[in-house]
């Protein structure tokens, strides 16, 4: 029997596409179960499995008066799982007819010959006249606003747009989206397989 260990690993930048000052660039933690079963349905070509949304929320993070940010943990557990408070989402699925700009909000797969990894690059554009409802400029002093982000997740289609899976999860620092400002996000799975030798 062969066994090949397999190691997935999340890398997430949010800048602005225009000045390219960057917000935020770490890594994010991955719900191990969900993307198992994911990776397992678009193997088996369910028609389920692939990534469908990137999601946002303003739940992961709290400022106390004095400035100190103190951080939830992400949320990897339970088929159910998600983002604290998910306020808004993206269709990222190029081949969804959901999806209003997939010039720009696509999925694409980079791979080098010979390497025993494969990166998904994730591409959202929040463009300047979204979300609806957004604020004017980014000087809110309100960290719980609607469009104050602080968590994203990238969800997989599991057959309808209501019933979707969370298969990563990042807490960070309050971003704010504002009218006055595009924000990208270049969010990057990498696949890798840690040998192809193992057997027992």
């Amino acid at each position: 029997m062969m066994h090949v260990p397999v190691k997935i690993e999340g890398f997430v930048k949010i800048f602005d596409p225009n000045t390219r000052e960057i917000f935020v660039d770490k890594k994010n933690a991955i719900h191990y179960e969900n993307i198992s079963v994911s990776m397992a349905n678009t193997l088996a070509n369910k028609n389920i499995g692939q990534i469908y949304v990137m999601a946002f929320g303003n739940g992961g993070s709290s400022v106390d008066p004095t400035g100190v940010i103190t951080y939830l943990p992400p949320n990897t557990t339970g088929q159910n799982a998600d983002l604290y408070n998910p306020t808004y989402a993206k269709v990222v699925d190029n081949n969804s007819s959901a999806n209003t700009d997939p010039s720009r909000n696509n999925l694409t797969v980079l791979h080098t010959t010979g390497r025993v990894y494969t990166d998904i690059l994730v591409s959202c554009l929040l463009d300047y006249g979204e979300p609806a409802g957004q604020q004017a400029f980014d000087n809110s002093t309100n960290f719980n606003g609607e469009y104050v982000f602080d968590e994203l997740g990238l969800k997989t289609w599991n057959g309808s747009p209501t019933d979707l899976r969370l298969i990563t999860h990042v807490i960070f620092h309050p971003v704010q989206k504002s009218l006055n400002r595009q924000i990208q996000i270049d969010y990057t799975v990498r696949i890798q397989t840690l040998t192809n030798l193992s057997a027992a």
